[in-house]
């Protein structure tokens, strides 16, 4: 799982190759992604941006009391 630091700087590195016309984009791992349209590089986007709205939700919990007599 990334983090959240990690998302977004992923995010903006497929912004920037998205708009300067580049298909591939270079991780922080080192690795090279290659994407095949603009489309596949739109989806890839829009799945990161949704991985980030997960991550800076946040989470909700729920209590519930527990009471007892003393018996």
């Amino acid at each position: 799982m990334a983090t959240l630091a990690q998302l977004q700087d992923w995010r903006e590195r497929l912004k920037d190759a998205r708009y300067s016309g580049v298909r591939s984009v270079r991780d922080s791992n080192g690795e090279t992604v290659e994407y095949k349209s603009d489309a596949e590089l739109a989806r890839a986007l829009g799945a990161v941006e949704s991985e980030i709205a997960g991550a800076a939700r946040p989470r909700q919990s729920i209590i519930y009391p527990t009471t007892s007599k003393g018996i």
